[in-house]
Formats: structure tokens, C-alpha cells, sequence
């Protein structure tokens, strides 16, 4: 495997999620069906960002200007193929959560061990920020919600009630810090 590059992205980084392919084809996912969180069959192509591209490249953008982090993997050519960000608020009741907004690996370099490096960095940083846990809101994909639970993550004991309002769907993941 190629050489990659893994560092903190500036402001002037964000552009470079227009590299990354975002596509997924998403043959189950975990919903919740009378009371029981299951897998479904749902066979679905999401060919573009979910939520739109948009909505990511802002939220990249305002998680580095307010104060949190977003790390980025470079290939030879110092192209983006993925990104993680983690945010520097708060979250939880009992414990000190801190949000893993996003993870993106372009479709080509997945199953690659990229996108747990880019985890770990912020699991990293959270450590550092004194947080006891990460938050995930993962998308509700079987191989989305494999690969959290493949690299340490549990179902999230405390349920943030805003993030499950915003999407009922997501599987809410924790990871001790």
C-alpha cells in the first residue's frame, strides 16, 4: 500500500472533500421495527454525500473554526481521501462525551485501515481534551456500524435526545476513552 499522509486540516483543506467519492451501496441496515433495533434488507445505491455535499463541507468548515479538530489522510499525490472530525463540545449526563462528526473514506481506499488511523487520531485528541467518551452517530449501514464495533465501539449508554431527533435512524455508538 501507498504511503499516506496524516495531518491536521487548515480551513483551506476543506475544499478537497470534493475528491472524496462518497458513494456506498447499502444492502441492510439496522431500524428499528416494532421496539427492536434489526437488520433490514433495503438494497439502496447512495451514489452522493448524504445530506448533500454541501452540508458536509460546511460542518468540516465549522468544526475547524470553532474550535475543534479534523484530521485528513493524503495519498502520494497530496489528494484527500478521507477525513475525520471531532468536535470540542461537551455532550452527557454522567460522562464527558465529545462528538465524532464525520468519517469519510473515498470509496476506492476503504478496507484499508484508513478510516480506523483517522478514528484513533481522534480518539487521540479527545484524550487530551480530558472527554471520557466519543459519541458516533453512525449512519444505520450494516458495514457502517460493523466497522465502529470492529474497532472498540459500543452502543452509546446515554442517548442524546438531539442527535436521535435529527436522525432517528443513526446507530448512536460510544468509545471509552
Amino acid at each position: 500500500m501507498q504511503n499516506l499522509v496524516y495531518r491536521i486540516l487548515t480551513i483551506e483543506d476543506c475544499k478537497g472533500i470534493n475528491d472524496i467519492n462518497p458513494a456506498q451501496y447499502i444492502s441492510r441496515a439496522w431500524r428499528e421495527v416494532n421496539g427492536n433495533r434489526q437488520l433490514v434488507q433495503i438494497d439502496y445505491q447512495e451514489s452522493d454525500w448524504p445530506n448533500g455535499y454541501e452540508t458536509h463541507y460546511n460542518s468540516l468548515k465549522d468544526t475547524i473554526l470553532s474550535g475543534g479538530a479534523a484530521f485528513g489522510a493524503f495519498d502520494n499525490n497530496n489528494k484527500l481521501i478521507g477525513f475525520a472530525t471531532i468536535n470540542k463540545n461537551f455532550y452527557g449526563d454522567k460522562l464527558k462525551y465529545l462528538l465524532l462528526d464525520q468519517l469519510f473514506i473515498t470509496l476506492e481506499h476503504r478496507n484499508k485501515g484508513i478510516g480506523k488511523k483517522l478514528f484513533m487520531l481522534c480518539a487521540d485528541l479527545a484524550r487530551e481534551w480530558n472527554g471520557d467518551k466519543l459519541l458516533i452517530c453512525a449512519g444505520s449501514a450494516e458495514e457502517t456500524v460493523a466497522f465502529y464495533f470492529a474497532i472498540g465501539c459500543e452502543e452509546a449508554m446515554e442517548i442524546n435526545q438531539e442527535f436521535y431527533e435529527d436522525d432517528p435512524r443513526d446507530y448512536q455508538l460510544e468509545f471509552s476513552l
